[in-house]
């Protein structure tokens, strides 16, 4: 507003005016809507269904304050962060009892009961001077055109000729000043009330320190897995090696000495143990975090994979490098989901898509066994849920009895 002038100039009078208008027909239909459903919902509570919709008006709040905050973007650059806590892949009615704990939740029905009352009676004002100031504007205009019937700007006084009608222009041009500053304070006063009720507040804080501990957690467990892989492969596994070593030459000086047969068979046999439990942990290690995956990424890892199987496994992952975490995060569910198909399914073939799509990594693991998988009754497809719940992705399992089994797994690529 430091430059009046150049705001009239500007497209700001019309954002407002567009902002306004748009708020005003909302604002009426939402407080129709929230008026029905409080009125039925108090008149039908004693019969149950009145609860239901009480808790649709308090839900409903949700999707207008999500509505709300993108239209606040026509009048202010600067987007208002979403307050509620992320719920990738939760069902109904987990959405519904943790939105009707939140407290933005109750917030976004303050405003949803504000928005017709109080913003859009005043955003219809502004519009209706607006309007009238435009037909001012153009009074001349409508007097040649009508004529011979008169134009009345004063009552029981006709507008003799379009020369006169030119004070109604300029009645029409004050108005739509009027008009402009109007709409740009209200819609100032709007997006202050808009961000203090459908933005995060102070109480909300919580949900970014949560996601802060998450990425914590993540890089703690990624850090302590290094360590550990480090430790088995330049500790433990090469003592293995020098110890299948020194067994051999043992082997070797018993072999020449006569009457040492037996204990020659013992150093053998020791060695042969020695070389199992040095690829067991050769195993072991790379099951920790494939060298592959480092180095080639998620598509040669999993193909790696598939090919040690002893089910067919078909592979379709033609996918970029990814993030660290997603890549391993996706590696081990498809590894778990593999194993799982295996021991438990009887199946003959598995597949193993993915894709990446506007930001997003989606896999899906198929198998044609007898299916009946249940998550909750073991604690394998548990655990992959809980990992891909680090980053914010989702999974969800279809298993029905007879088959066909599919996973399938969600996770953002800016996790």
């Amino acid at each position: 507003m430091r430059r009046p002038l150049a705001f009239l100039g500007s497209w700001w009078p019309w954002r407002c005016w567009a902002y306004l208008g748009s708020g005003a027909v909302l604002g009426y239909v939402v407080l129709l809507v929230l008026a029905a459903l409080v009125g039925l919902g108090v008149l039908l509570s004693v019969v149950g269904i009145g609860l239901v919709l009480l808790v649709a008006a308090v839900a409903g709040g949700v999707p207008l304050g999500e509505l709300e905050r993108r239209r606040l973007r026509w009048v202010d650059p600067a987007p208002v962060a979403d307050p509620h806590t992320s719920l990738g892949g939760a069902g109904a009615p987990a959405w519904l009892r943790t939105r009707l704990r939140e407290r933005a939740t109750w917030r976004e029905l303050g405003y949803a009961a504000l928005l017709g009352p109080l913003f859009g009676a005043a955003g219809f004002g502004v519009i209706t001077l607006l309007a009238g100031s435009a037909i001012l504007v153009a009074t001349p205009v409508i007097v040649w055109a009508i004529a011979p019937d008169s134009v009345m700007l004063v009552p029981g006084r006709a507008v003799a000729g379009p020369v006169e009608g030119l004070a109604g222009t300029a009645v029409g041009l004050v108005g739509l000043v009027v008009a402009a500053y109007a709409g740009a304070l209200l819609a100032g006063a709007q997006v202050r009330v808009a961000r203090s009720l459908l933005g995060p507040r102070g109480e909300d804080g919580r949900v970014l320190e949560l996601t802060r501990s998450r990425v914590r957690l993540v890089d703690a467990f990624e850090a302590e897995r290094r360590r550990i892989e480090r430790d088995l492969h330049d500790g433990a596994q090469q003592q293995l090696v020098a110890l299948s070593m020194t067994l051999g030459l043992a082997e070797m000086e018993l072999r020449g000495v006569p009457g040492t047969a037996s204990a020659a068979a013992l150093v053998s046999r020791g060695r042969g143990e020695a070389k199992l439990a040095l690829e067991q942990l050769r195993d072991l290690v790379r099951g920790i975090h494939p060298q592959v995956l480092t180095d080639h990424g998620l598509a040669a890892a999993v193909a790696e994979v598939a090919l040690r199987h002893p089910v067919p496994v078909t592979v379709d992952l033609p996918v970029p490098r990814l993030p660290e975490p997603v890549e391993t995060t996706a590696y081990f569910t498809v590894t778990e989901a593999l194993a799982n198909a295996a021991k438990h399914s009887g199946a003959s073939h598995v597949g193993v898509a993915g894709r990446v799509e506007d930001g997003r990594l989606t896999l899906t693991i198929t198998d044609d066994g007898r299916g009946g998988a249940d998550p909750g009754a073991g604690a394998g497809l548990a655990g992959l849920a809980d990992r891909v719940a680090m980053l914010q992705g989702r999974l969800m399992v279809s298993s029905p009895e007879g088959g066909p089994t599919e996973l399938r797994v969600e996770v953002p690529c800016s996790a």
